[in-house]
């Protein structure tokens, strides 16, 4: 049994797309998208209040907010995905095939709470790293639903990072935390 949606159809059956992977696939690309595709996803994002994303209209994509390992800011990163049945996602780390691991992977094993802004909503997701078996199987599916994956995986030496995000529960805020009964209300000063 698959976890991955069927309403939406492969990649490899819009017209075009094996142009597009065949392009995405090349040394070229891997340099000048990095820079370009995510800045064009953000602004796109921005302007149309989180509904579209340029490049979801290839893939899947949603906007990954991430806590920064090392800074401790809110990191916002458009991502390709592939939705689960489940309505979860998984994220595929590849870095368009360069050396080095994306930043949001490190962001997300220094602190797995995120939120996703997907179709316009903000979800609250926690991102499990995928290893072993269950990343294989994981592994074979992004491989069927977008190829250049291989070749961005033979041109690293790094084993490409997959993590699986899972819907949980809004985070209490400070007027919803639980107090005891023998607690003091709490005071604005």
């Amino acid at each position: 049994m698959t976890r991955f949606r069927s309403s939406r159809p492969k990649p490899s059956s819009h017209p075009g797309v094996l142009l597009v992977q065949k392009v995405s696939s090349t040394p070229a690309f891997a340099k000048v998208a990095p820079h370009l595709i995510p800045a064009l996803d953000r602004a796109v994002h921005r302007l149309t209040r989180g509904k579209v994303l340029v490049s979801a209209q290839l893939l899947p994509g949603l906007v990954l907010t991430a806590t920064g390992a090392r800074s401790g800011q809110p990191r916002r990163t458009p991502l390709a995905c592939m939705p689960e049945e489940d309505g979860g996602w998984i994220l595929i780390g590849s870095n368009f095939g360069r050396s080095g691991h994306p930043a949001w992977t490190a962001n997300l094993l220094a602190r797995p709470d995120a939120e996703v802004s997907w179709k316009g909503a903000d979800i609250p997701v926690t991102a499990r790293l995928l290893t072993g078996e269950e990343r294989a199987a994981v592994w074979k599916a992004a491989l069927a639903f977008w190829p250049p994956y291989a070749t961005y995986q033979a041109r690293v030496e790094r084993e490409i990072r997959l993590f699986r995000l899972s819907r949980r529960e809004p985070a209490a805020g400070p007027a919803e935390t639980p107090r005891s009964p023998a607690s003091p209300p709490p005071t604005s000063g």
